[in-house]
């Protein structure tokens, strides 16, 4: 490849959705950014969205790591911007210390920052949020009524957020990584759900921002997201 062709290849973005989600939850993030230039992947995790029909207790987190790497391996993907949100910050975490070589950077989105050893529901616990309910394996989103039809949050495993995150390779530390913390409009960001995981993540070096927005920018505020997303993944 020449160096012409390899400065003109177009920035990949890879887009983890959060908890009981999809990655139909991006889609006009992934237009937005498409239209700027950029290649979007936002594969869904197994058991979710397009993939519900595969929903089964026996999803672990490891597993939702793996539909990450391996849509990165098969898609033979190089220079990623990583980006999670929400629960997607385990998930993306993972991936990195799965196959750190393939990620240029990472972009963690008003989501979950663990250590080793961390569970979504020991972290959820630790910063005085209750662990989510366990229903016979699932973890309920109550907040959808029945008979809402697709796309809407599925029922998730309960192990995805009750597994320990299991971390051994070092050189996840050296992706240079960036957590965005979405701020409720006249709220204070010391008193948001993830200030927590956004002073963990200044503590860690990361650079740290802030966006005006609720939990899920992607539909609140899309067209400041991505121009966040794209700023920090191509321009910094």
């Amino acid at each position: 490849m020449s160096f012409s062709q390899t400065i003109n290849e177009k920035p990949v973005f890879v887009i983890v959705h959060g908890a009981w989600g999809g990655g139909w939850a991006f889609k006009e993030v992934d237009s937005l950014l498409t239209a700027k230039g950029a290649t979007v992947y936002r594969p869904t995790l197994t058991g979710h969205g397009e993939r519900v029909h595969l929903a089964s207790t026996d999803i672990r987190l490891e597993t939702h790591i793996l539909d990450v790497v391996n849509t990165i391996l098969y898609e033979d993907l190089q220079n990623v911007i990583l980006v999670g949100h929400s629960y997607g910050g385990m998930i993306i975490t993972g991936v990195a210390d799965s196959i750190p070589e393939r990620i240029s950077k990472m972009i963690y989105l008003d989501a979950f920052v663990p250590e080793n050893g961390e569970s979504l529901n020991a972290l959820n616990r630790k910063y005085g949020r209750a662990g989510h309910e366990n229903d016979n394996g699932f973890v309920i989103p109550v907040w959808v009524p029945e008979g809402t039809p697709p796309p809407k949050d599925v029922a998730q495993s309960w192990k995805t957020f009750n597994d320990p995150i299991s971390l051994k390779n070092p050189q996840r530390s050296l992706v240079p990584t960036t957590f965005v913390l979405f701020v409720d409009k006249e709220k204070n960001p010391e008193d948001d759900d993830f200030a927590w995981a956004a002073e963990r993540a200044d503590k860690k070096g990361w650079q740290v921002l802030f966006l005006e927005s609720d939990h899920n920018a992607q539909w609140s505020t899309p067209v400041e997201l991505v121009e966040m997303l794209w700023n920090v993944g191509i321009k910094n």
